[in-house]
């Protein structure tokens, strides 16, 4: 099936087999990789990425299923060389180690901050607990989300 899909302000087409999952077509078809494979079943959140402005585990839904959608990646995020406060949080507050979380970890915590910009401790940690990071213990992360919350 082809799909016309606007990734990052650019619109691309691709043919796909109609089992395509999205994680997949945003990696190999639209050469994109900082958006990460984690699991394939949604536990963990590495492939997080924004559809029409609301956060999406990309191996949930198929590529055809984006087709005519607007999606943003971890590569959409930044203006540039300037980093998205987002970004520029995490580097600040060394919210990451490995770095493996960090792409669909960023996207959620935007989205959240989106939603709920003036959202306190419980409620951002409530907010990512659909992302998981095997190497902080989390307490970095919380700290970028709330001096992001504190600069909006």
């Amino acid at each position: 099936m082809q799909v016309t899909i606007t990734i990052n302000g650019e619109t691309v087409s691709h043919d796909v087999e109609p089992r395509t999952l999205l994680v997949h077509y945003i990696r190999e078809q639209a050469a994109l990789t900082g958006t990460n494979i984690g699991c394939d079943s949604s536990s963990c959140g590495a492939c997080t990425i924004h559809v029409n402005g609301e956060a999406v585990k990309s191996c949930t839904m198929l590529a055809v299923q984006a087709d005519g959608q607007e999606v943003t990646t971890i590569e959409g995020l930044a203006d540039g060389e300037t980093l998205h406060p987002m970004q520029q949080a995490f580097h600040e507050c060394h919210a990451l180690q490995c770095g493996y979380c960090t792409p669909g970890m960023v996207m959620a915590a935007v989205s959240l901050l989106d939603e709920n910009p003036q959202a306190n401790e419980e409620e951002i940690r409530e907010g990512l607990e659909g992302n998981l990071c095997r190497c902080t213990g989390y307490h970095n992360i919380v700290k970028a989300v709330l001096q992001v919350g504190s600069e909006q």
